[in-house]
């Protein structure tokens, strides 16, 4: 039993770090098509980046069961599973194979979230320059006043001089 879940976890979390590897691609190809500003390629990376993430969710889901199932085997934590937790009690070349697999799935989703960071700089960059192109068409299309009127007529009491004298 408990050989037959941990063969199940193992392929599970194998299928997790294809998965997650493919995102890595994906995310990477994204940070390209963000530089070069291609829309086109950024919408189908995108959906295909949605689709990864469907499958990771699925895929996570399924790693939860299978690692509280071997880990109420093996006497750990069953309600939070951790797999270093169940490594440290499996032992010998099992508890390695878990442990080996535990920090590839650190590396890879330690990258994804600074890449996913630098894309995220990089589209907030765009917007922005966006933005700012917009404003200058608008200003452009609608015309920039230059002359504003600040000056006015002074009224009050007639203070003119006179240019002929009553006198003479």
């Amino acid at each position: 039993m408990k050989q037959k879940i941990f063969d199940k976890l193992v392929k599970n979390l194998e299928d997790l770090t294809k998965q997650y590897r493919m995102l890595l691609d994906c995310v990477r190809k994204e940070k390209e098509f963000l530089i070069q500003s291609n829309l086109e390629k950024l919408n189908e990376n995108n959906v295909l980046k949605e689709q990864l993430l469907m499958r990771i969710r699925s895929l996570d889901g399924l790693r939860v069961n299978y690692a509280a199932e071997l880990a109420q085997i093996v006497g750990a934590d069953a309600v939070q599973p951790r797999l270093l937790d169940i490594s440290k009690r499996i032992g010998g070349g099992e508890g390695d194979r878990l442990r080996s697999i535990h920090s590839t799935l650190e590396i890879v989703t330690t990258r994804l979230v600074q890449i996913n960071k630098d894309n995220a700089t990089y589209a907030e960059s765009g917007i922005q320059t966006i933005g700012n192109a917009m404003e200058n068409l608008k200003e452009t299309l609608m015309g920039q006043k230059t002359y504003k009127k600040k000056g006015g007529y002074q009224q009050g009491p007639d203070k003119s001089g006179h240019f002929v004298s009553k006198e003479a």
